[in-house]
């Protein structure tokens, strides 16, 4: 059934690389092909990609950097698209295996699921950290999350992120689309809006990616800051919810698995970087009481307050 399934794939690009290679060479080993691989890249100039021009069903969209926006653009790229089920992935996420639309598509037989999002892994011997914190995020249990979820999971109920996730188009265009001029966040602030309409979000543990990066503790101060904004300036559910418990719990378990293992020597960095996120994440909820001087410091998106 979910075979006969329309499906588009967008892809938003800039400064494209080795990754975006391997994205697209496991895209054309998909056990379910997409109808439509729609690449919307950011400067021209910038993308060499060979591969591309080898997808039958590949198509590319250039833009301007200062025509880029989070939600925008993804927008820009879902109205060139019909298909029943539009998937986003970011050109640094490499499918894990050729059943990754497979499976990312199956919660959708549940005609009340809206979205859907699957599992990002990261290699341990890059960053063993990072590799084990995924696991918090993105455990090996699938499950379907609703309204009813608020109370026990709080901010989770809406985690969806658009590194790999499916909309049903549908849904998608009753709700307008991901939000415009966003700073960060445009997938959890939809996924926001689909709970708070009384759908259901799914988590796909067998649609799995490689994704991870080696963020600095600036880094992680910077983009805390800017997903904490994205959420004062989404409103909504946000202002209902807390996630710093989340936070600390994660900062609690990481600490006590890598003490368990023996091997303290990580215990400076994950305080460090657990520290930054948490001083990022209580200035962006204030941002409005910062000088503007501050913020543009702070901040992983400074164009955004221009």
């Amino acid at each position: 059934m979910s075979e006969t399934r329309k499906i588009d794939v967008i892809i938003p690009t800039y400064h494209p690389d080795e990754k975006l290679e391997k994205c697209l060479r496991m895209l054309k080993r998909q056990t379910v092909q997409p109808q439509r691989i729609l690449l919307i890249n950011t400067e021209e100039e910038f993308f060499h990609s060979k591969v591309f021009s080898t997808l039958k069903q590949g198509e590319i969209i250039h833009i301007t950097k200062p025509e880029f926006d989070h939600g925008g653009t993804r927008n820009q790229a879902a109205a060139m698209c019909d298909g029943e089920i539009m998937i986003l992935l970011t050109q640094d996420a490499i499918p894990a295996d050729e059943h990754l639309i497979e499976n990312l598509i199956k919660p959708f037989e549940d005609e009340e699921v809206c979205a859907a999002y699957g599992r990002q892994m990261a290699d341990k011997k890059d960053n063993p950290v990072e590799a084990y914190t995924r696991i918090f995020n993105y455990p090996k249990e699938s499950r379907i999350k609703s309204k009813e979820d608020l109370p026990k999971l709080g901010i989770k109920t809406f985690f969806c992120s658009n590194v790999c996730a499916a909309y049903r188009k549908s849904e998608y265009n009753a709700l307008g689309g991901f939000p415009l001029h966003t700073i960060f966040n445009e997938d959890m602030i939809f996924a926001s809006h689909l709970i708070e309409a009384g759908k259901k979000i799914a988590y796909a543990a067998d649609a799995k990616v490689w994704h991870w990066h080696n963020y600095t503790a600036k880094d992680q101060l910077k983009r805390n800051f800017d997903l904490a904004v994205s959420q004062v300036d989404a409103g909504g559910l946000f202002t209902q919810v807390k996630s710093e418990s989340e936070g600390i719990r994660l900062v609690k378990m990481t600490l006590k698995h890598f003490i368990k293992k023996g091997q303290f020597y990580y215990i400076p960095k994950i305080i460090t970087q657990n520290g930054a996120k948490y001083i990022g994440y209580r200035l962006g909820k204030n941002y409005k009481k910062l000088p503007k001087k501050w913020i543009l410091k702070i901040s992983l998106n400074p164009w955004y307050w221009k």
